[in-house]
């Protein structure tokens, strides 16, 4: 394991030293990445002076604030795992351990670490303990975690979740940028108690009443207002997508009859049809994104009838064990994904036992084609009849075949097509999700469109 330790660094001068020899005693194979933040007071004249090889020293010829310096520091971090440390002598390194255990144990993609459920803690302003409670109380019912304090400045991260959020603010408002974006992400986050040794004003402390203002208009921002979270766009639109709980009850609804005991899963992503297929006999998940495939084994990984691995579908290396087959495969909004969909329809057909189903959902229609396609990097939408076609070219014979969620389509349409978004509002999906169970009906009418494409292919014999 591999520590990067960010530390943003703004007139620090009277305890920079102190603080990398606290950083420095913690028991991790570590790289310590200081962001100067245009410092005054001489802090990058004591930093010109190390010459350790564990220190990298990032210099800001302008002040940015925490979120410039946080943004330059996640980009150059190399490590397993990511720890903020401020500057100051307010955290201390020895809390690491507390920090690092969830994350190292698989349980957590991201940890806080509280300062109200941890001693000791020196006592220091009661309206300051008064105005981050109250800013973590605003911040929890705009995403739904609970959280203790969400302004700590301790956060420890998976690497893969660092090069995923993407970063807007300058200042302290950061700290609710970065909960509210690790909440849409859908990252498992706990927390853990710290000691905290605060200080005063007259010792440096900078933060002020304007800050706790800036930080509400951060949680309204981000919480509230469409932002996007990742440094790419699509993984915003598929954590949208997974929440959609009522949808994606509906859609198991669909598949569920074609499904038997024995199932590969090509292309688990983040597991919305994952906790359905998990409760059969036999489960093998396959994606090739590092970040899905550890958050499933984190999900899924104690249980014996699961199996996650990474792979590239479009290789010859699929993780299948010699002679193994399946009596099912679930394929669901992977197909547009990749440029050779035949040969993936092809090993579908080689890995299926004789009877077996194949059960793929694809985006339909090259008309509804847009932005969000391209954000999502869908090389294509399908009709009915070329996903049929594919199948019996690869040897599977089509059992059924038709359109789902036709009320899907003008929304589809509207952000696509005509407002060029790359991503969906989460805020209207959210909205659509709730009066699914009411728009679903429209399913008996039989259109002849919808947003998606449900083929069900059969292995003969």
């Amino acid at each position: 394991m591999k520590l990067s330790v960010i530390i943003p660094a703004y007139n620090e001068r009277a305890t920079i030293r102190e603080i990398l020899r606290r950083v420095r005693e913690t028991p991790y194979e570590k790289e310590i990445i200081v962001v100067d933040d245009g410092s005054k007071d001489g802090t990058r004249d004591i930093l010109a002076q190390m010459t350790e090889p564990d220190l990298r020293v990032i210099l800001h010829e302008k002040n940015q604030g925490k979120g410039g310096a946080l943004r330059t520091g996640f980009a150059a971090a190399t490590g397993d795992f990511v720890v903020i440390q401020d500057a100051d002598l307010e955290y201390d390194p020895r809390d690491y351990p507390k920090l690092l255990d969830p994350l190292v144990n698989g349980d957590a993609d991201v940890v806080f670490g509280s300062r109200f459920a941890g001693t000791p803690r020196r006592v220091l302003f009661f309206w300051h303990a008064v105005a981050n409670r109250g800013l973590t109380l605003l911040s929890n019912m705009t995403t739904n975690l609970n959280l203790t304090d969400m302004e700590t400045g301790y956060k420890a991260f998976r690497i893969d979740v660092v090069r995923r959020l993407s970063i807007e603010s300058q200042r302290f408002g950061v700290e609710p940028e970065l909960t509210a974006k690790i909440a849409r992400l859908g990252c498992r986050v706990y927390e853990v108690p710290i000691s905290y040794h605060g200080r005063t004003y007259a010792e440096g402390k900078k933060i002020s009443w304007v800050d706790g203002v800036k930080a509400v208009g951060a949680i309204v921002r981000y919480g509230l207002l469409p932002a996007q979270a990742s440094t790419h766009a699509g993984y915003d639109t598929l954590s949208t997508m997974d929440s959609l709980r009522n949808y994606n009850a509906w859609l198991w609804k669909q598949i569920s009859p074609y499904v038997g005991q024995r199932i590969l899963e090509a292309g688990s992503g983040t597991g919305t049809i994952t906790r359905f297929l998990a409760q059969r006999e036999k489960l093998l998940c396959v994606d090739f994104d590092e970040h899905y495939v550890r958050l499933l084994q984190g999900t899924y990984g104690d249980r014996p009838n699961v199996r996650v691995h990474r792979a590239d579908l479009t290789s010859k290396d699929w993780p299948v064990e010699p002679g193994e087959t399946f009596d099912t495969i679930v394929c669901t909004n992977v197909l547009e994904h990749l440029p050779d969909d035949r040969y993936i329809l092809s090993r579908f057909a080689e890995l299926l036992e004789p009877g077996g189903r194949a059960v793929v959902l694809v985006p339909a229609h090259r008309e509804l084609y847009g932005t969000l396609d391209r954000a999502l990097d869908h090389y294509r939408r399908y009709s009915k009849d070329r996903l049929a076609r594919l199948m019996r070219e690869v040897g599977l014979e089509p059992e059924s075949v038709r359109y789902m969620n036709p009320t899907g389509v003008a929304g589809w349409f509207v952000n696509s097509r005509l407002l060029r978004r790359e991503v969906l509002p989460a805020g209207q999906a959210g909205f659509y999700d709730k009066v699914y169970p009411l728009l679903s009906q429209a399913e008996r009418l039989g259109l002849p469109f919808g947003l998606s494409v449900l083929a069900v292919g059969r292995k003969p014999g």
